[in-house]
This record gives structure tokens, C-alpha cells and sequence, in this order.
């Protein structure tokens, strides 16, 4: 096996796999430590002996942890326009306002009293929060945006709990994020999906005929995951709210309408943001994220607790007596370096920079589904918010093999409709969602559209690169027709995976 072979190999193991009895990270003792203060039954462990850890040394641990960092692509390697998932890159500076030793340092179980600055930060970022949206009062405390949706759909019931109502159905949009039904179900409720018109936007009239003492609440993301905009959306809360019934805004989409719209003033009653996605944090692969839930003041008594606010002698703290709370969604406090991050974030942009964010954010969107119109016709020929959604079906070729071969020339795939990644209806089943945000400048923007149109005219030239695609990445795609694969390879003309 020759070395090359190796560190390949390398990539695919644990660190278990890489242990060898004897190796350790550090020689250097405490010259004062002899353990005699160790109880027997844990003297095993204090002296780091058959604890069924690893051993490594130290060269061994970074390389390990380094070879995996190059095989994951993040935002800080290239674009990734993922649609309906706001991958955009975050100023490192919030990450080391999160890492200063007295927020990084700060154990949740000391005692409340001593953490006053938290306490301050938290109040202060609710209060922004509360600003951007139109809301009167938020919890911190959700871990990430579905458990955000599962907080707010909580905090509904217990309202209709509290007026002895027995709502038991919420709706949701046939276009809405995966996560809004299976919220709803966890929370006890029974789910009714409602149709897109042609024109992309919310069946109003399919909604009227749903509607009666059971529905609770309708689910919605405005921009949609469509990424588009519906002008119906102050009918709509009218409507609902005349039925006794209440609005839910999911944030997933807030990085199109800050300081533009605020979602409190179009008639939503309970919404919860990705500080992950709108707010600094790079997210993905499972986290880090957080999902603050924000409310009307009619909902504000059940929101969990704690609840950081301002006593009668005006100083900012944690209450926990509130006997119409839904109680705890989260242990201690929350993800407190995510909100640190969406507080600087908030702070460094301020009012017209968190305006500009939005405003860049839904320009590039236009100007790439604009750029590709001709090779990706989009699916609603209006402009776009924040995300635009692009058709695949005349490529000639299957699109999920299409965006695959993009990660050959250095861009992230965009959301493939259908593919599992999305909610939707099945005649979006070849359409891309792509949502460059407002981060990338006008050449990386260029350079993703000149890559689309790399793969694009490979169809003619080089079939078999884009089916059998991606070739860069340690993983490949399994090939499960091998006389099939053969076949393509006779019958195309082999290309470079660099080449044009």
C-alpha cells in the first residue's frame, strides 16, 4: 500500500481505529498531583488508565481532525446556494465575541446571580429581536428553528387550553419546509396541506373551505419556499383571525425582509427565527443552530421558562415562577454562543447594515435566476425574493446528476425539488432552489453561473462525467450498472473533470 493509499485510507477511520497502545498527546505532569486524595474506585480514570478512550499522540489527533475539515464543504471553502437553507458566509470576529472568557466561561449551574452581563445580553438581543419582527416578547431558549416551531405550536395550544378551546387541526402550505408538519404532529395536531395557486402563491379560497372551530393556526413562510412573496398575506391573517384562529410565521426566510417588512405588522401572531441561517452561525451537518420564538403580548405569560426580563426594581433576571408557562423547551438557558453570535451580528450591522443584508440578499437571487433563465427557465416568470426556483426538466439530462457535477468545479449543489430535501408537490420535481445570498460578491456570483453552464454543455460532450459525478470529492457516487456505466463510457468522449 503505498502512501498515497494511506492517507486516503486515513480519511475513512476513527479515531479508535487509529489508536496504539502507549501513545499520548502530552508527557507533562503536575509535579504536585500523587492522587492521594483519589478515591480507589476512581483512581482509574484520575490516572487516565483503562478508560477505554483512544490513544493518540498529538500529531496523530490534528491530522485526524484536519483531513476530515478538507473533506467537508463549508461556506468558507466556496459558494453553496443551497436553497431554503441560507448558507451564507458570517464575519469571524462574532466568533471570537462568543469565545470571550466571560461568556465562554460561564457554567449554567453557577448561581443566577453571578452571570448579570448574560443576563443583560440575552434581554437586550430579545428586545432586537422583538424590533426586527414586529413581536412583543421572545424566549431564547429553542436549540434550532424546528424546535422553534415546536415552541410556538406549544405555546398556541396552551392558549387555546387556557380558553377551554379544542383546536386540534393546523394548516400548512403544500410549499412549506418539511419541518412544519412534523412540528405540528409532534405537537399533538392534526395536519391539513393547502394548495399553491399557478401563480405560486397560497390558495386562498382552498383555506376558507378548511377553515371552522377545529383549526388552530396556519404554518407559513413569507417568502415562501418558493421564493416568492404573497401579496395576499394581510387577507390572510384577516381571515384567520376572524376565525378565531392564529398565524404562525416560520423565519426560515427572514434574511429576505429585514428592515423591510417586519412579519408582527402583516398579522402573524407567533414565529420563531434561525439565528443560524439570518443571524451569523454558519449552520449544517447537524449544528450548531438556535430557534428563539418570538410572540404578541396576548401569548407572552406562556412562552417557557426561564424568562429573562426586568423586575420591579427595573434589574434584568430570570423568572421562573410563571404558572401559565409550557415550562422548560431546553436545559439551562439555550444555545448561548449562537445568540451571542446573532447579537453581535445584529450590533455590527445595525438598523440600515441588517436593511442592506436583505436588499443585496434578493438581488443576487434576481440577478442569478435572470443570469440562467435561458438554460433554467424559472418556474414562476416574476422576480424573486431572497431564493429563486429554477427548472431543470429540459437539461436532458436527470438533475440531481446535473448538481452533483457542480461540486466538481467548486460549488455547493442547490436544493434539487424532490429529492427529499423539501416539502413540496410533486410538480416541482425537477427544480433547482438556489439562494446565492447576499455574501457573495458579482464575480463569484458570475463564476457560479459560468459553472452551471460548464456542466450544461458537457451534456453534449462528455454525458458520462456528469451521471457519474462528482469525481473531486474522497466519497463517489455508487455506481449500481456497471454494463450500463461501460456502455457510456464507449460511447462518449472522455473528458477532463477540469476541463470546459
Amino acid at each position: 500500500m503505498n502512501p498515497g493509499t494511506t492517507l486516503k485510507a486515513a480519511r475513512r477511520v476513527s479515531v479508535f481505529d487509529l489508536s496504539q497502545p502507549g501513545l499520548g498527546g502530552s508527557g507533562i505532569t503536575d509535579p504536585d498531583f500523587d492522587g492521594e486524595h483519589i478515591p480507589d474506585e476512581l483512581s482509574e480514570f484520575a490516572t487516565r488508565k483503562n478508560t477505554g478512550l483512544p490513544e493518540l499522540s498529538e500529531v496523530d489527533v490534528v491530522r485526524h481532525f484536519t483531513r476530515l475539515s478538507q473533506d467537508t464543504f463549508g461556506v468558507d471553502l466556496g459558494p453553496y446556494p443551497l436553497g431554503s437553507c441560507t448558507m451564507k458566509y458570517n464575519p469571524k470576529r462574532n466568533d471570537a465575541m462568543a469565545d470571550l472568557p466571560g461568556f465562554a466561561r460561564v457554567h449554567p449551574a453557577q448561581p443566577k446571580d453571578s452571570m448579570p452581563g448574560l443576563w443583560t445580553l440575552f434581554h437586550n438581543l430579545q428586545e432586537h429581536l422583538a424590533e426586527i419582527t414586529g413581536m412583543d416578547a421572545f424566549t431564547l431558549q429553542p436549540a434550532a428553528g424546528a424546535h422553534g416551531e415546536l415552541t410556538g405550536l406549544l405555546t398556541i395550544r396552551r392558549h387555546f387550553e387556557s380558553k377551554k378551546q379544542n383546536r386540534s387541526v393546523i394548516l400548512i402550505p403544500d410549499s412549506a419546509h418539511g419541518t412544519n408538519p412534523a412540528s405540528a404532529a409532534m405537537s399533538g395536531y392534526i395536519c391539513k396541506i393547502i394548495p399553491t395557486t399557478k401563480e405560486g402563491t397560497l390558495d386562498v379560497e382552498a383555506m376558507r373551505s378548511m377553515l371552522d372551530g377545529d383549526v388552530a393556526a396556519l404554518m407559513m413562510t413569507n417568502p415562501s419556499t418558493l421564493g416568492l412573496f404573497d401579496p395576499n398575506i394581510e387577507e390572510i391573517a384577516k381571515t384567520l383571525h376572524d376565525n378565531g384562529s392564529l398565524l404562525y410565521y416560520d423565519g426560515a426566510n427572514l434574511n429576505a425582509l429585514m428592515g423591510l417588512v417586519r412579519p408582527g405588522d402583516m398579522g402573524f401572531d407567533v414565529i420563531h427565527i434561525n439565528t443560524h441561517k439570518t443571524l451569523s452561525t454558519p449552520h449544517g451537518g447537524g449544528g450548531p443552530g438556535a430557534g428563539p420564538c418570538g410572540v404578541k403580548a396576548f401569548l407572552e405569560p406562556y412562552l417557557p421558562i426561564p424568562v429573562v426580563t426586568r423586575n420591579d426594581h427595573g434589574e434584568i433576571e430570570a423568572q421562573f415562577d410563571r404558572p401559565l408557562s409550557i415550562g422548560r423547551v431546553k436545559s439551562y438557558f439555550g444555545h448561548v454562543s449562537i445568540l451571542i453570535k446573532a447579537y453581535c451580528y445584529i450590533l455590527s450591522n445595525g438598523a440600515e447594515g441588517l436593511r442592506m443584508v436583505s436588499e443585496n440578499a434578493v438581488l443576487n437571487a434576481n440577478y442569478m435566476q435572470s443570469s440562467l433563465s435561458d438554460l433554467l427557465p424559472p418556474v414562476f416568470q416574476q422576480r424573486c425574493m431572497h431564493e429563486c426556483l429554477l427548472s431543470g426538466g429540459d437539461l436532458d439530462v436527470d438533475p440531481f446528476d446535473f448538481v452533483k457535477r457542480l461540486i466538481d468545479f467548486g460549488v455547493h449543489p442547490p436544493t434539487l425539488v424532490g429529492a427529499g430535501c423539501v416539502h413540496f408537490s410533486d410538480e416541482y420535481d425537477a427544480a433547482m432552489l438556489i439562494e446565492p445570498t447576499e455574501t457573495e460578491s458579482l464575480a463569484v456570483l458570475d463564476d457560479m453561473i459560468a459553472q452551471f453552464r460548464k456542466v450544461a454543455r458537457e451534456v453534449a460532450v462528455a454525458r458520462y462525467m456528469i451521471e457519474t459525478a462528482p469525481h473531486t470529492t474522497d466519497v463517489a457516487k455508487i455506481i449500481t450498472d456497471e454494463p450500463a456505466f461501460l456502455s457510456m463510457l464507449e460511447a462518449d468522449k472522455p473528458c477532463d473533470s477540469k476541463s470546459s
